[in-house]
């Protein structure tokens, strides 16, 4: 096996499959919704996902948490055990699901819905057709690519693509709500970036 051919393969099928990401009025939607329920409002963004979904809807809500939006992960199982109790009523929720189909998040939005009925979704999904994306406020779709995974299976592509909506909802949040240095700052104490934030 030519590891570099292959690694090269990766690359080309990744980046198509970036650049293949619908552009729509949805992501104006999105960001509109966050900065009304988190700015606005006072709620905070709740994000969720289950196995490698979950793990990116996490780094997500870090990310957005050191911009100046208030968010947390809220685990799709720890939800039924008492963890749901996180939620406020001006809260938004960012849920991923490749599939659209996991049974937990949809589970979640029904179990959200019943505490507090006015919440509202946006979904990150590779099946636009799914239970999860008419459950949605917003669905951002993100074309559905194949993943890289030789047995066409393990999250890989689908991963960076939700990977890659969430920066677009970061970037234009901050831009949308004039997100500083200043106000970085105060919020990255530590490290290089901590440094790099306060000259």
């Amino acid at each position: 096996m030519d590891i570099k051919q292959k690694m090269q393969e990766i690359l080309e099928a990744e980046c198509r499959a970036v650049r293949s990401i619908p552009v729509t009025d949805e992501y104006e939607r999105a960001v509109n919704l966050i900065v009304h329920q988190v700015k606005e409002l006072g709620g905070k963004l709740v994000t969720s996902g289950m196995g490698k979904a979950g793990q990116i809807a996490m780094n997500i809500a870090t990310t957005f948490a050191s911009t100046g939006i208030p968010a947390v992960t809220l685990h799709p199982s720890e939800a039924q055990h008492g963890d749901l109790g996180v939620l406020q009523p001006n809260d938004v929720m960012l849920l991923l699901s490749n599939s659209g189909k996991t049974s937990e998040i949809i589970d979640l939005v029904a179990l959200a819905r019943n505490l507090y009925p006015q919440l509202k979704f946006i979904v990150i999904t590779g099946n636009e057709q799914s239970e999860l994306a008419r459950l949605a406020d917003v669905c951002l779709y993100t074309g559905g690519a194949p993943e890289v995974c030789p047995l066409g299976l393990t999250p890989t592509t689908s991963t960076t693509m939700m990977t890659v909506i969430g920066d677009v909802l970061v970037v234009n949040t901050m831009l949308a709500t004039g997100f500083t240095k200043q106000e970085y700052a105060k919020r990255h104490h530590g490290g290089y970036l901590g440094q790099k934030s306060r000259k």
